[in-house]
């Protein structure tokens, strides 16, 4: 019987053990919501803001490159629209109308040799047909657009540069 009451006596202390515990870890639970809170407003809010930031930037250079793209794509096709640089630019600015003005499109029509299209360029057709000699060597037309577009991010936070100069390029040959 003496064994007996020392079993109960057992399984009422190991009881209360896991009793306490238990209480202690509820009375403990708020502490990791209070150092959570406190270590995501240290770098969680920081972090946050970074990404968002560079979330607008990527976005922004995107545009900015389709512009270029846009521009090249009306002006390769044809030679007249290659010369028509203000329908060029019109074309870039119309693709990233979030920039609004602060995005400038600069169109450059240029020769080149077909044997060298990354040589020389030349500025105009009888200049690149006298330096272009050879049976399968001729002059190409190509169309290039530099975009550039200075971007004010919307969040303002110490370390970040208010502004940031972002630029694209595309470069096409003009069909015939």
């Amino acid at each position: 019987m003496n064994k007996l009451i020392q079993f109960v006596a057992g399984s009422f202390q190991r009881r209360t053990a896991l009793q306490s515990w238990l209480e202690r870890l509820r009375t403990e639970s708020g502490n990791a919501t209070v150092e959570l809170a406190l270590v995501m407003s240290i770098f969680g809010i920081p972090f946050m803001v970074g990404t968002t930031e560079a979330a607008f930037l990527v976005y922004d250079s995107i545009e900015v490159s389709n512009a270029a793209n846009a521009g090249a794509m009306y002006g390769m096709l044809s030679s007249t629209n290659a010369s028509d640089g203000s329908q060029i630019i019109a074309a870039a600015q119309a693709e990233a109308p979030d920039l609004g003005t602060s995005m400038t499109a600069t169109p450059t029509a240029y020769y080149a040799c077909s044997s060298a299209p990354g040589g020389t360029q030349y500025t105009t057709q009888s200049a690149a047909t006298s330096a272009c000699s050879g049976s399968s060597n001729h002059p190409l037309q190509f169309i290039q657009v530099v975009t550039i577009a200075t971007i004010t991010p919307p969040i303002k936070f110490p370390g970040f540069p208010p502004t940031v100069t972002i630029a694209g390029s595309s470069v096409m040959e003009v069909q015939e």
